[in-house]
């Protein structure tokens, strides 16, 4: 049934605010401990890699919220306004934590192989080979192997930022990392944006940058 164009204002409103609500009822809260990048992705300023040093303690791991179907007070499914089913938001959030915590979890020991490794299947071929340049760029690996630097990081959502038909969900996920070396330990925190795009009934990732560098 077509809408008129007062309805779909309506809708549109309707769907706003409810994902505010979602977001904040699935996410906020909901906290991991955990570790910034390692390597960086997009852009070389998204790396959070090898910083230098690190708390060395063990990271709680992210704990991924069921997504259940939120009703809006006329008790319609917002999901039938979304390009995504509450089971498909549970799935990316699981493969963005996932990714958030494999990012920032590496060591000095650990070759761009391995490192790549940890990917498989849950990035698209693209953001891989993104993700090797930056690990194996000389000004990241030259200090990690030099200072003998190992990093445990995690994630935790924050809000979804953007999602678009595919489906895309961007998630805000702040990215914590501890990092110990032969220098003084130190403990990092940043935001950032991360991209996921539905491929073959799963999720891979596309993107992620700092979460300030824009709105994709």
């Amino acid at each position: 049934m077509d809408l008129t164009t007062g309805q779909r204002r309506l809708v549109f409103v309707v769907v706003v605010l409810a994902l505010a609500g979602l977001g904040i009822y699935l996410f906020q809260g909901r906290n991991s401990g955990g570790s910034p990048a390692a390597a960086p992705s997009t852009s070389p300023s998204s790396a959070v890699a090898p910083a230098s040093g690190g708390a060395g303690n063990s990271v709680p791991p992210s704990s991924v919220p069921a997504a259940t179907p939120v009703s809006t007070a006329g008790g319609a499914q917002i999901y039938q306004w979304l390009p995504f089913t509450a089971a498909d938001l549970s799935a990316a959030s699981q493969t963005t934590l996932t990714f958030a915590k494999n990012y920032a979890t590496w060591s000095y020991q650990e070759s761009v192989t391995d490192y790549a490794a940890k990917f498989n299947g849950m990035v698209t071929a693209v953001e891989l080979a993104t993700l090797k340049n930056g690990y194996s760029t000389p000004g990241v690996a030259g200090p990690r192997v030099a200072d003998k630097q190992v990093s445990t990081g995690s994630g935790t959502i924050n809000s979804i930022r953007s999602f678009g038909n595919g489906p895309t969900i961007t998630f805000l996920v702040t990215i914590n990392q501890q990092v110990t070396s032969t220098k003084p330990a130190t403990t990092q925190s940043n935001q950032y944006a991360i991209t996921v795009a539905s491929s073959g009934g799963a999720w891979q990732v596309t993107d992620i940058e700092l979460s300030q560098l824009g709105n994709t």
